[in-house]
């Protein structure tokens, strides 16, 4: 067997049907299209999710859920990564933060979590804390000051 010599499978292979070619062929008048509606017509296409007139299903389907609007992300940094990232007696701020690549939403807020321990004292502004991160903060001399929304800062520690 070479390349010049290969076949399809018997079968495989078969001529089009040609439609509305008279009543002999089987596919005259109406040419396999049923009389009148909307798919008989030339140029109808289904819209997407029509279901032939079943209900489709994006409608048969309930609502689900709920979104509040007040909903308040933040960007998550935690005490070990803080630790690795600064040296002692530096002042953490959220831009900061950005330039070193820890938070990487230009407008976020920023939430100190207190995964890992802080032997270093450090001065770290940001949005919110976690209990056990101001705790771990405050521990090892540093001190955590919560950032308004206004701008101004309130500290603990």
């Amino acid at each position: 067997m070479s390349l010049n010599n290969l076949r399809p499978p018997k079968g495989a292979k078969h001529s089009k049907r040609r439609v509305g070619r008279g009543h002999g062929s089987g596919q005259g008048k109406t040419a396999g299209k049923g009389h009148k509606g909307a798919q008989s017509r030339s140029g109808f296409s289904f819209k997407r999710g029509f279901e032939g007139g079943q209900m489709p299903l994006h409608r048969r389907l309930p609502k689900r859920g709920f979104t509040n609007p007040f909903r308040v992300e933040y960007a998550v940094v935690n005490l070990d990564t803080l630790a690795e990232v600064f040296d002692a007696g530096s002042d953490v701020t959220p831009e900061l933060l950005r330039e070193r690549g820890l938070v990487r939403e230009k407008r976020a807020l920023i939430k100190v979590l207190g995964r890992g321990d802080v032997t270093k004292k450090l001065t770290v502004r940001a949005h919110k804390f976690s209990g056990t991160a101001a705790q771990k903060i405050a521990a090892a001399g540093g001190v955590a000051e919560v950032i308004v929304r206004g701008g101004r800062s309130i500290s603990h520690g």
